[in-house]
């Protein structure tokens, strides 16, 4: 099941996307939210998606891995096309079936919100893909910084994200354990209907949150015993640098986002 996921996880391939400052990929991928959501037309999406791709390619990550990646909101992406291809009466009547009518308007806005939630996705996976948990982290606490003023510690938010990162392997590594001692007693889930994997998989979630609550306890005690205290000065064993790079990869994204905000621009009056 570990192997299966792509949260968290990192593939070293050395490629340029992989030197980069964890910021500069953060800020990139904060710009290409903004950008996704500008979007309103299938040119504007095409841009993006291009933009995209060609970033992808470019991190020498296979393919299959940010595909993988979209599997967890497969469900969720066809529920939402078929909200707004059901839902959604503008544009001209594409089809009439007695109550099921269906308008090209519906069929437009259903696959532009299922680009974006695809693209936003996959984007994502490039930052996970290329950057490793910790250092991820430590880019966030930077560029968290700002958040002193209002008396919130950045470096609290990121231990979080930090341990939560560390932890979804091994949680899934444990809910594995245990579907395979379930297997050798004889639970065969594929052979189950669907009410009764769901009772099932309920049934796996509290050995599994036991297991996680009781490691939990054991960092804790462990992270005392050795004296952490979070409010201490703490050194860094990598020190992040800003390259040209970074600065390139910023720029592109900001190229990107003013000839897909362009049109928002001028509506607005600017």
């Amino acid at each position: 099941m570990s192997n299966r996921m792509i949260m968290g996880r990192y593939v070293d391939t050395g490629s340029w996307m992989h030197r980069l400052d964890p910021r500069s990929k953060t800020i990139a991928m904060l710009l290409f939210m903004i950008a996704i959501f500008l979007v309103n037309s299938f040119i504007e999406i095409g841009i993006v998606a291009l933009f995209a791709i060609v970033i992808m390619l470019s991190t020498k990550v296979p393919f299959r891995l940010y595909l993988r990646a979209l599997r967890p909101l497969l469900f969720l992406m066809v529920f939402i096309f078929v909200f707004q291809l059901l839902f959604e009466a503008s544009g001209t009547q594409l089809l009439n079936m007695g109550p099921i009518k269906l308008y090209a308007g519906g069929l437009e806005k259903g696959t532009l919100s299922v680009t974006r939630m695809i693209l936003f996705v996959s984007f994502t996976a490039i930052l996970t893909l290329t950057t490793p948990p910790l250092r991820l982290t430590q880019g966030l606490e930077d560029i968290m910084q700002p958040l002193k003023w209002l008396r919130i510690s950045p470096r609290k938010i990121t231990l979080m994200l930090s341990i939560s990162l560390r932890f979804i392997p091994t949680v899934f590594e444990e809910a594995d354990k245990i579907l395979k001692a379930q297997a050798s007693r004889g639970m065969d889930l594929k052979d189950q209907s669907l009410g009764r994997k769901a009772r099932l998989l309920i049934a796996l979630l509290v050995p599994v949150t036991i297991g996680a609550i009781r490691r939990a306890g054991d960092l804790v005690d462990s992270m005392e015993s050795r004296g952490y205290q979070l409010s201490k000065p703490r050194s860094r064993f990598h020190i992040l640098h800003w390259k040209r790079s970074d600065s390139l990869l910023i720029l592109a994204v900001i190229v990107l986002l003013l000839i897909v905000g362009l049109p928002w621009m001028e509506y607005a009056g600017f």
